[in-house]
């Protein structure tokens, strides 16, 4: 029996937490590959790109189209979660498919590098570079250059703050439109009254949060802003954000001090905290609570995507 009074829809993920163990990490790679079902529906055009990372390795990202969509679509990158060492599990790619249909707009997958054979920066970089390539190539992708936006869930949630500040930090051109932070991870100091209370819950915990850190930190200097955004002595002028908690989760603080940081700086923040939640809720996909989610996470961004239409 769970030792949380966590909702009863979520199944047996309500008891699953994954294994962080090194030799684990290439045998998941190899079984969490692209789902069939990604190809496979009929209302959606899936188109496979290659991508040069910034140190010139070939990434790969899914280009997920809604049949019929009309030209200068607006665009959501989406960065997968998996505590940076895994590769995204089936409910990503679902959830990818969700957004692309329910939005109406494009959606590009982002298959980046993962620890620990990758440490930090490279996941960050390697989404960052994703970013440049859609702006750049937005034409030809049938894509509205200034109606980009970034977004993921977990880890995903880090890179995709990440890419915003390395974004203004760049002084870059690309108007990121807003930044979809789904349960995310973004205090890697594991120090928080949510992490030192939920050591011990399903999905993810603080524990395995101490496991992957040393994984993934460099032997060298590393911008602290990315990989701990919480930490970042600099949060204005950064884009409109969707933030979104699970009860029961670790990581359940920093998405709380995220918003009154962003919030304090004047950026635009919508939170939605949901309850009888642990981390990773909506792998049960189709679950009532994972459903209102979703909903309020596509109702966010066409509102969002259609500000930006009306200010063209």
């Amino acid at each position: 029996m769970s030792k949380y009074p966590i909702s009863k829809e979520y199944g047996i993920f309500r008891y699953f937490k994954p294994p962080v163990y090194a030799p684990i990490f290439p045998i998941a790679a190899k079984l969490l590959t692209a789902p069939s079902f990604l190809f496979k529906d009929g209302t959606l055009l899936v188109k496979e790109h290659k991508i040069k990372s910034f140190d010139g390795c070939e990434l790969t990202a899914y280009v997920i189209s809604p049949k019929n969509l009309k030209k200068d679509a607006p665009c959501l990158i989406n960065f997968h979660g998996g505590g940076f060492v895994f590769e995204g599990a089936f409910h990503h790619y679902r959830l990818a498919m969700a957004y692309a249909k329910e939005v109406g707009c494009k959606v590009v997958y982002v298959k980046y590098r993962l620890g620990p054979k990758y440490k930090f920066p490279v996941p960050m970089e390697d989404c960052y570079s994703v970013l440049e390539w859609v702006y750049k190539n937005a034409e030809s992708l049938g894509i509205d250059k200034n109606n980009i936006a970034v977004g993921g869930d977990s880890a995903g949630g880090t890179l995709s703050a990440a890419v915003c500040l390395m974004n203004r930090d760049r002084k870059s051109e690309i108007p990121i439109r807003f930044q979809l932070l789904v349960y995310p991870f973004l205090d890697m100091r594991n120090e928080s009254a949510s992490a030192k209370k939920y050591t011990d819950t399903p999905m993810w915990n603080s524990v395995l949060t101490a496991k992957v850190k040393p994984l993934l930190m460099p032997d060298g200097e590393v911008n602290i802003s990315y990989i701990s955004p919480v930490e970042s002595e600099n949060l204005s002028d950064l884009p409109p954000a969707y933030i979104e908690t699970a009860e029961f989760d670790c990581l359940h603080d920093d998405g709380i001090l995220y918003t009154e940081l962003l919030e304090k700086e004047g950026t635009e923040v919508e939170l939605f905290e949901t309850k009888g939640t642990m981390h990773g809720y909506d792998i049960a996909f189709k679950s009532p609570t994972a459903l209102k989610a979703i909903k309020k996470r596509t109702d966010f961004m066409k509102k969002m995507f259609e500000l930006r239409a009306e200010n063209k």
